[in-house]
C-alpha cells in the first residue's frame, strides 16, 4: 500500500512541475471560502472558539480524504492516483518559481513599478516604497520559506499518512495564512490555528534546511551550513529561519533586517551577516536552489513511504 503512496508523491511532484497550479476551480482557494464562510458563522474573540474553528476545519479535510482512501482501498491504481491528484493540489513549486522569475524579470527589465505590483502575488509586504533590492531580498527570503511550506512539508506529511497527511498539512497552513496573524481580530482567535501551524511545520522546516545544504553543491555547502547552524534560531519564526538561514548560506548572500507589512514594521535578525546584500541575479540562482531541494525531496519522501510499505 505504501508503494502506491509513493508512486503517488512522485507523479503528483510531476504534475506540479508540469502543470503548476489550476487557474481556475483551485481545492485550495475552495477550502478558504468554506473557512472564512465558518469563520464569519463562529467567530469569537476567544482562543477556544478559534480551536473549534481549526479542529472542524482540519479535521474536515482530513475525514474526507480518509473516507478516499478507504473507498479504494484494494484498488492500487485508484490509490495512487488519489495521492497523485492530492500532491498535485497541495503543491506549489511550480507556481512559486513562476512568480519569482516574473518579478525578476520585471527587475531585470527596470520595470520597478511592475515588480512593486507583483510582489503581493509571493508575500505579504508593502511593496509601495521598497527599492530594486529590497524587492529582490524579499523574493529569495519567500522563495526559501515558501520551499518549505510549499513543497518539503507537504511531501513530508504525505510519506507519513498519505494523502490525508498531505491535504490536512495544506489545511493547516492555509488557515494559518488566514487568521494566525496578529492583528486585532485573530490575535486570539487565530492562536490555535498558528500554533497548530509551527508543530506541523517543524520537521519539514528543518528536513528543508538539510536539503538545501545538499543541493548548495560543494562550493556553498560548508556556508549554507554554518549559516544554517549559527542564525536559523534567531530568526522570530521557529521554522521560517530554518530555510532562510540555509539559503542565504547557500546562495552566499545577506537575508533578513527590516521588514513592513502595511502599518506593521519588524526589525529582524540578520542571516549570513557577512555576506554581500541580495542582487536581482539571486533570484534565479534562488529558484533553480529551489527546485533541486524540491527534487531531492520528492526523492527521499518516495523512498520513505515505499520503505515503510515493505517493512509491513
Amino acid at each position: 500500500m505504501r508503494a502506491t503512496t509513493a508512486l503517488g508523491l512522485a507523479a503528483g511532484f510531476a504534475a506540479d512541475a508540469a502543470l503548476g497550479d489550476p487557474r481556475r476551480g483551485h481545492p485550495v482557494a475552495g477550502f478558504g471560502r468554506a473557512a472564512g464562510a465558518l469563520e464569519r458563522l463562529i467567530w469569537r474573540d476567544r482562543r477556544g472558539t478559534g480551536a473549534v474553528f481549526t479542529g472542524l476545519c482540519v479535521g474536515a479535510v482530513a475525514g474526507a480524504a480518509r473516507c478516499g482512501e478507504h473507498a479504494l482501498r484494494g484498488n492500487p491504481a485508484g490509490t495512487a492516483l488519489f495521492t497523485a491528484g492530492a500532491t498535485w493540489t497541495v503543491l506549489g513549486g511550480a507556481s512559486l518559481v513562476r512568480e519569482a522569475r516574473t518579478i525578476g524579470a520585471a527587475l531585470e527589465a527596470g520595470d520597478l513599478a511592475a515588480a512593486r505590483k507583483r510582489l503581493p502575488y509571493l508575500c505579504g509586504r508593502d511593496p509601495r516604497e521598497l527599492t530594486e533590492q529590497q524587492i529582490a531580498r524579499a523574493v529569495v527570503e519567500s522563495v526559501a520559506e515558501n520551499t518549505a511550506d510549499a513543497v518539503v512539508n507537504a511531501l513530508v506529511w504525505g510519506a507519513v499518512a498519505g494523502a490525508p497527511g498531505l491535504l490536512a498539512f495544506r489545511a493547516v497552513n492555509t488557515l494559518d495564512a488566514m487568521v494566525g496573524h496578529r492583528s486585532p481580530r485573530y490575535l486570539r482567535f487565530g492562536w490555535a490555528s498558528a500554533r497548530l501551524d509551527d508543530v506541523a511545520g517543524w520537521p519539514g522546516a528543518r528536513f528543508t534546511a538539510l536539503l538545501t545544504v545538499v543541493a548548495a553543491g560543494s562550493e556553498h555547502r560548508r556556508d549554507a551550513w554554518r549559516v544554517w547552524r549559527a542564525d536559523a534560531s534567531s530568526h522570530p519564526s521557529p521554522n521560517a529561519g530554518q530555510a532562510e538561514a540555509a539559503f542565504a548560506g547557500a546562495l552566499g548572500v545577506r537575508l533578513g533586517g527590516t521588514l513592513k507589512y502595511g502599518e506593521r514594521t519588524e526589525h529582524r535578525p540578520v542571516l549570513g551577516a557577512g555576506s554581500r546584500p541580495v542582487a536581482v541575479a539571486d533570484i534565479e540562482r534562488a529558484c533553480r536552489l529551489s527546485r533541486r531541494v524540491g527534487l531531492l525531496a520528492v526523492g527521499v519522501t518516495a523512498l520513505v513511504a515505499a520503505g515503510k510499505g515493505r517493512r509491513r
